[in-house]
């Protein structure tokens, strides 16, 4: 894979990153949530370093820059919420995931971790676990599937899923770092696997109790973004990036409480889906943009309109492992979720269908 020399320069930027700062001081790199659901990041040199979040200074940018505030009053805090560190620098310099608040003391419009930390915190005793598979695509910067055919298409859906050789996987090298990435970081990412449309990957985060599902996602793609950065290759979160015979993008959701996954759990189980089947739509309006592109009972899908479940069905809305009913016990995988839902909401409205019966 070549690098665009006029977009990364790591040759340059060696030397610099190996000079130790005079006094022990560390940088940190806020990260939060834009207006559209996008990331930012800033950063500020620290005293010293801390894994410890109460560590962290509330601070703030200009959020009329970011579509969360008005130009007339455009300061928005940052408040820390998560550390992880920062495999970009090295050493103990740190990232700091951060929710926004108005000037009032208010969470922002697109601050919904306020809302599920909420929930989450009425619902601890249930101990709800998630795990994400979070499906992306990579694209070259003048918007081509990255090592797709110049002018052209590569061949049908078959060998690209979990594949292995030229031709069959795309930047490989850059989900690669990615990975290791995640790892120093602190991020709970589990696994990853080359998808069923080439130049399409997928990674899993979790499982992940309550709250940290929503930070450890958010981190996890902060992260993606940053090493495709240098490699000069776009990411895409779209549910439906490319029309045609090609499939979509989602982010599956497993679920599970205590009583889930302990003897008997699939009776839990079998309850919580059928709460799940009442609030369909509901579930829907928050599961993510343009998701009918994709839902479409085509493509490893159910339909955007029609709520279904099945053990070891691909094309339900929620499917049931084999595993799980052969022991009893267990989680399901909500697979309605679209590539670039916001993790906050949708693990926050799974537990307040399941568990609060809000």
């Amino acid at each position: 894979m070549s690098l665009s020399q006029s977009i990364h320069h790591p040759e340059y930027l060696e030397k610099y990153m190996k000079l130790p700062s005079l006094n022990g001081e560390v940088q940190a790199e806020y990260v939060w949530i834009d207006g559209d659901g996008g990331l930012r990041c800033k950063t500020t040199t620290c005293e010293k370093a801390s894994m410890n979040v109460e560590d962290y200074k509330e601070w703030n940018f200009d959020g009329s820059s970011t579509g969360q505030a008005e130009g007339h009053d455009s300061d928005v805090y940052l408040r820390p919420a998560a550390v992880f560190r920062d495999p970009f620098r090295g050493g103990d310099n740190v990232l700091v995931l951060a929710e926004c608040y108005n000037s009032e003391g208010l969470p922002v419009k697109s601050n919904n971790r306020y809302s599920c930390k909420k929930a989450m915190d009425a619902c601890a005793d249930h101990k709800p676990w998630f795990g994400i598979e979070q499906e992306y695509t990579l694209f070259n910067n003048d918007g081509a599937p990255y090592g797709w055919p110049k002018g052209g298409f590569p061949g049908p859906q078959g060998p690209y899923y979990c594949g292995v050789g030229a031709g069959k996987v795309f930047a490989r090298d850059a989900v690669e770092a990615h990975y290791r990435a995640c790892l120093y970081a602190g991020v709970k990412i589990s696994g990853i696997n080359a998808e069923v449309m080439p130049s399409q990957w997928e990674f899993q985060v979790g499982p992940c109790l309550g709250i940290e599902m929503g930070d450890h996602l958010t981190m996890a793609r902060f992260l993606l973004f940053r090493v495709c950065e240098e490699w000069g290759i776009k990411v895409s979160f779209h549910p439906k990036p490319l029309k045609g015979d090609w499939n979509g993008a989602g982010c599956h959701t497993n679920y599970s409480t205590e009583l889930m996954r302990q003897e008997g759990g699939i009776k839990h189980i079998e309850e919580a889906i059928e709460k799940m089947a009442k609030r369909h739509m509901e579930h829907i309006a928050v599961y993510g943009d343009d998701n009918d592109l994709r839902l479409t009972g085509r493509h490893e899908t159910g339909h955007i309109g029609t709520f279904s479940s099945g053990v070891a069905n691909r094309g339900a809305s929620i499917r049931i492992p084999r595993s799980v009913q052969h022991t009893k016990k267990g989680y399901f995988e909500d697979r309605r979720p679209a590539s670039n839902i916001d993790p906050y909401q949708v693990t926050e409205i799974i537990v307040r269908t399941t568990l609060l019966n809000e």
